[in-house]
């Protein structure tokens, strides 16, 4: 019953291998550019290899090695034709990491079988492999390594390229949150003195809150830049051979000669070190580089988002009533213009149409939050 239970596996993992196989073979017939083209091929014959491995593998324990078929068939001919290659990439990209969480829980389940556990790690390695490389296939403008991958909804990681930047859009973010909620109040209880206390509880909020999100983003940065070094190291380690090949196919993509690339990937294979360095930066898009120490990224979000977030509270330090509410408005459209014309700096637009932009979203903000808090309105 174990037994069979491993053949199915291994018939599932055959079948995924022989239908990526007949994908990458389709994509190399529709490309123009031979370099890309003899790169799809070579990865069909990877996956057409992993497919021979696992038949080999199910013959050993007793079952019927599948035949195989490795053209394409018509039906996926159309859809090809009618997808377009960017979009089989896309595809293609979805199915390999769908294989990887295939390899992954599969691995579990043949624990007992050492031999066929060993073949279903390899291989999955390998497929992590050609994922990294499909990414390096698509256009420029989509992310291309997974550590990009994983920051790029980081919200305070904007690479502005400044510290001025990062300043100016955490004050933005402090002025825009509490400006809602010193609105909202105001309108419930017509400027009473709660909304000084509500606009100083939102602006500690919203610095604890960008300051504790600028530490952990800093923080996150270098943890996953280490833990892709790493493991880039343990497969370099595990399959320096397999990883030569894959980087004699990215300096192909940079448009050098199959003689060439292979040449260059033997001399920085022969310096370890190199070779990890090199793996780095083709494959997963890494370089060595300074990272922002997390403390101070926290200090300077907190600090820039406080700093916008008091400036509509002012007015009801010294007063309250209409007076303030007017008072406190006419300071936040005037401190969201001075934010938006600010930020033509990092953004390259004429400093007028950034400030009136960012008014008009005060006005907006200051609009909605003043309706809903009359609408609930608490005397």
């Amino acid at each position: 019953m174990k037994e069979q239970m491993v053949i199915g596996a291994l018939l599932a993992a055959w079948e995924r291998e022989i239908e990526a196989a007949q994908m990458y073979r389709l994509l190399g017939e529709q490309q123009e550019d031979e370099r890309r083209q003899r790169i799809f091929i070579r990865l069909a014959e990877a996956e057409e290899g992993h497919a021979r491995e696992f038949a080999a593998r199910i013959e050993a324990l007793g079952g019927t090695a599948p035949i195989a078929k490795t053209a394409p068939t018509p039906a996926l001919r159309m859809m090809a034709r009618a997808l377009g290659t960017d979009a089989m990439l896309r595809r293609l990209e979805a199915e390999e990491e769908r294989n990887i969480a295939q390899f992954g829980r599969q691995v579990q389940a043949l624990a007992e079988d050492a031999e066929s556990h060993a073949l279903f790690l390899r291989i999955e390695n390998e497929e992590k492999q050609h994922a990294t490389l499909l990414h390096s296939l698509k256009s420029p403008d989509e992310p291309k390594t997974r550590l990009e991958a994983m920051l790029k909804g980081e919200k305070w990681h904007v690479s502005t390229g400044s510290w001025i930047g990062d300043l100016i859009y955490g004050v933005n973010d402090g002025l825009g949150a509490v400006f809602g909620v010193i609105s909202g109040m105001a309108g419930a209880t017509d400027g009473g003195r709660v909304v000084l206390v509500s606009g100083m509880v939102a602006m500690l909020a919203s610095a604890l809150s960008m300051g504790s999100g600028a530490f952990m983003a800093a923080k996150s940065e270098r943890e996953v830049y280490e833990a892709e070094i790493e493991r880039e190291r343990a497969e370099i380690e595990q399959s320096p051979e397999h990883e030569k090949e894959e980087l004699e196919l990215l300096l192909q993509l940079k448009g050098l000669s199959e003689s060439e690339a292979h040449t260059m990937a033997e001399r920085i294979a022969a310096s370890p070190e190199q070779f990890l360095k090199t793996m780095a930066q083709e494959e997963l898009g890494l370089s060595e580089r300074h990272f922002p120490n997390p403390w101070k990224g926290a200090a300077s979000a907190a600090f820039s988002t406080a700093v916008g977030g008091i400036v509509p509270v002012i007015p009801f330090f010294f007063m309250s009533g209409i007076p303030a509410i007017f008072a406190s408005a006419a300071i936040g459209m005037l401190a969201h213009f001075a934010v938006g014309a600010a930020k033509s700096l990092v953004t390259a637009r004429t400093w007028w149409a950034s400030g009136l932009e960012m008014t008009a979203i005060a006005v907006i903000t200051g609009g909605v939050t003043f309706g809903l808090g009359k609408l609930f309105h608490i005397g």
